[in-house]
């Protein structure tokens, strides 16, 4: 695939996605929970009107208990609170929490509920996205959970690395449609008098795009999107996700990148990875994106679970989308698109941070262990590709 290097980033992802960008976006990254979840708390509590938010992960520990108090708060003052937990990531909330919301008026839905005598559809087909939507105004973006392992920071080994979004301006819309789009599955009424629908202030400096990922058979805008930004990179990838299991195609595309000279970066949990069957996902491809000029790192502080990709420092994605067959075909993801270098660059700062506080791999160092696991890993191969 090529692409002349004289057409913008945007046209090529408007023409090949069908999504068109918008501009005069305010763009903030978050870094690790101890930052994250005070903006999150701050902006549902600022609310007036609206409160929507969407999650796989809903767990437990003291920051369960601030969210669920904070939605509570709202919805008695008044602020319509809507809550999406999908029925297998939020499996482990205290229902406590659950009946409270319920009492304090907060509307809460649980995505695909595992037991449904009149389900028969795929109960694997899961809503992976993490948005939160305030007064039609302020949006945010990312992989971070509302669960005690994110709540801290990276830095002293307290929380899990994590990277999340704070958006105003048009892009908001965007994931306002994310959440309404999880929404509609209960037949629920879509909107009220307290939706405005306005027109969002574009002051800002950045263009930026929302792309939606939908559970359903084939390839999603999330594969997509992530093909085009391989077969586009002209100088470095970099590649940053908690679960990694890429399949043959997308293999192909990163070490067809790399012998065009593209510095291919993927940066991995290392010894903290909170899923073996997700490490084991990604350690059977080592030697051949190894062998392929790729370089691999694993993150030592505690586990990372950022899910953040730029290429050649133009172009930007964060979001809750893994680099695995579950976040390209089988789940609702959904990733913002940041065509800004300045913000790019802030999040390619990160990057370096986290890459001094890793290890890089060698294929030396896999020798031994590596071939020892190659047969039972080749047993595993069709559960991690639809697991991991």
């Amino acid at each position: 695939m090529a692409i002349q290097d004289d057409v913008p980033w945007r046209r090529v992802l408007e023409g090949t996605l069908g999504v068109p960008a918008t501009e005069g976006n305010h763009v903030e990254v978050l870094r690790d929970g101890n930052t994250i979840f005070p903006a999150m708390l701050d902006a549902i509590a600022a609310a007036t009107r609206t409160v929507d938010l969407l999650t796989f992960v809903y767990w437990r520990g003291d920051v369960a208990h601030r969210f669920a108090a904070a939605l509570c708060d709202r919805a008695a003052a008044g602020v319509r609170c809507r809550v999406i937990l999908d029925a297998l990531g939020a499996r482990h909330v205290d229902h406590a929490l659950i009946e409270d919301m319920g009492a304090a008026g907060v509307q809460l839905h649980w995505f695909r509920p595992l037991v449904d005598a009149d389900d028969t559809g795929n109960p694997g087909h899961r809503t992976h996205r993490k948005v939160l939507v305030c007064d039609e105004a302020v949006g945010f973006v990312g992989g971070v959970g509302i669960a005690e392992e994110w709540d801290g920071s990276s830095d002293d080994g307290t929380g899990w690395r994590e990277t999340q979004l704070r958006l105003r301006g048009p892009v908001v819309d965007g994931l306002r449609a994310a959440f309404l789009d999880d929404w509609l599955e209960d037949d629920a009424d879509l909107f009220d008098d307290r939706d405005r629908f306005p027109e969002q202030p574009c002051d800002g400096p950045t263009t930026a795009m929302v792309v939606r990922g939908e559970s359903e058979e084939g390839w999603s805008d999330i594969a997509m999107l992530r093909r085009v930004a391989f077969a586009r990179a002209r100088r470095r990838i970099r590649i940053t996700t908690p679960y990694f299991s890429p399949d043959d195609a997308t293999f192909e595309a990163l070490a067809r990148a790399a012998s065009r000279g593209v510095q291919v970066q993927v940066l991995l949990p290392g010894p903290n990875n909170d899923k073996e069957v997700a490490r084991l996902a990604a350690a059977r491809r080592y030697p051949d994106l190894l062998d392929a000029g790729i370089d691999l790192h694993h993150f030592r502080p505690t586990m990372l679970h950022a899910k953040v990709l730029t290429v050649d420092g133009d172009l930007g994605i964060v979001g809750s989308a893994n680099l695995n067959q579950r976040s390209l075909q089988i789940d609702e993801e959904v990733d913002v698109v940041l065509l800004d270098t300045e913000v790019v660059a802030r999040l390619d700062d990160q990057t370096d941070d986290d890459l001094r506080r890793s290890e890089q791999l060698s294929s030396q160092a896999l020798d031994g262990a590596g071939a020892s696991a190659q047969a039972p890993l080749r047993l595993l191969t069709r559960l991690i590709d639809r697991w991991a």
